[in-house]
């Protein structure tokens, strides 16, 4: 068994509540949830529209990966939150799909909900896995 380590990186988006980007215990990767918020300034609008948003909130996802050493391709679950499941859902998809090879896209599970930090429309976090 490993040391618990908590991950907080410079380069990622500001948190916008007090957490870790990624907490790793014993080869496995847990990323906090992304909203689409600007790593590069923290005051800027989040983007319109939902596909603007998944892209940036992917995005998001990948620094910290990136931070972490690893990428997409390390990537064995994700959980998608949407406000308006109904109306944004086949599109979030279309975006999120792109991001993943056909054949190594990760388990996932989405859940509309109520509301989201900063009013965002989406918010994704994923669980990696050290090779």
């Amino acid at each position: 068994m490993t040391e618990t380590l908590f991950h907080l990186f410079e380069t990622a988006a500001k948190p916008v509540a007090p957490y870790s980007h990624a907490v790793e215990a014993d080869g496995w990767v847990f990323l906090t949830g992304q909203i689409p918020n600007d790593p590069a300034d923290d005051d800027r609008p989040l983007p319109d529209g939902i596909e603007a948003q998944t892209r940036r909130a992917m995005d998001n996802l990948g620094i910290v990966l990136e931070n972490l050493g690893l990428g997409l391709e390390h990537v064995v679950a994700g959980r998608v939150y949407l406000t308006r499941f109904d109306e944004d859902y086949e599109a979030m998809n279309a975006v999120y799909e792109g991001y993943f090879p056909a054949d190594r896209r990760p388990a996932r599970t989405c859940i509309g909900v109520t509301g989201l930090a900063r009013r965002a429309l989406v918010e994704i976090d994923f669980i990696a896995k050290r090779p």
